[in-house]
Parts: structure tokens; sequence; C-alpha cells
């Protein structure tokens, strides 16, 4: 009989379990929906803060796959820095690797220099102004489209 009890006994706790936790994750995902809210009562409640980030994508290659110097991929790393300080204070680059698929399946690898920068405010006009920027790139390389993400979303510029 006190088996019977322990069993019934567990698998109402588990059962419960399974209901709870769902209900529980929801609620804590939506608490942690807004990250202001989320850090409030902690060592970096009350710092300013940039709440917008904005990254150009900026290519190694014109006509998608063929590679230019290491000079001329720096002149347009050094003009997007600049672009990107002069609109939202500072910027950083970082270098990495990219990848695509061409029109005849064939996988193209480049060197890529990711320029980004945080806002505090990001409003039409700093946004008109970087995608006018990005198609100026696209046009003096001769790309298709040039990657540009904007907290957190990605667009092909073209």
């Amino acid at each position: 009989m006190k088996r019977k009890i322990w069993f019934w006994g567990l698998s109402f706790v588990f059962l419960l379990t399974l209901l709870i936790a769902p209900v529980q994750q929801s609620f804590s995902a939506s608490e942690g929906a807004s990250n202001a809210d989320s850090i409030t009562g902690s060592a970096l409640g009350g710092q300013y803060h940039l709440s917008h980030v904005v990254k150009i994508y900026v290519p190694s290659t014109v006509k998608g796959s063929i590679p230019i110097t290491d000079e001329a991929h720096e002149k347009f790393v050094d003009q997007a820095l600049t672009k990107f300080s002069n609109w939202f204070g500072g910027a950083t680059a970082v270098a990495g690797s990219g990848a695509w698929v061409d029109n005849d399946k064939k996988l193209i690898k480049e060197k890529v220099t990711i320029v980004y920068a945080f806002a505090e405010k990001l409003d039409k006009e700093a946004v008109n102004q970087v995608v006018s920027f990005a198609k100026q790139m696209k046009g003096d390389l001769e790309q298709s489209s040039i990657a540009l993400e904007v907290d957190g979303k990605m667009y092909f510029i073209e």
C-alpha cells in the first residue's frame, strides 16, 4: 500500500513539473524581453548604455569573387570606420572569413571585415546615411549586395 502511495505521489509531482515548467519558462521569456528591466538591481543598473548596433560587412573582393589588395580592402574599412565614428561616436572593426554560394553552386570564400558601432538613438536619418554608404560601397566594389546588420537583423543592400 505504501508503495502505491509513493508511486502515485511521485507521478503527481512529475506531471505537475511537466505542467509548471513550460508556464514558468514563458513567464521568464516575457520578463527577459527587456534587457534594461532584466539588469535592474545589478551592478549595471543605472549605467549609461547604448541600445542599438549597426554593422557593415566590408568585402575584400570586387565583382563578388575577384580579390582586391590588402591595401585596397583597408581603404574601405577605414572609410567605414570614419563614417561610423562620425555618425555614432566610435566604431570597431573585426576581421573574419565569409562565404557564399554563387549561381554555379561554387563556394566563394573571402576575407571580410565587420565594422560596427553602437548607438543610443537610431533614427530614420542615421539609417538612411548607413544605407547610402552601403550602396556607395556596393558600387565601388561592384558587388551584387552589401550586408548590413541593424539591431540583429541582416539586410542585403542591393
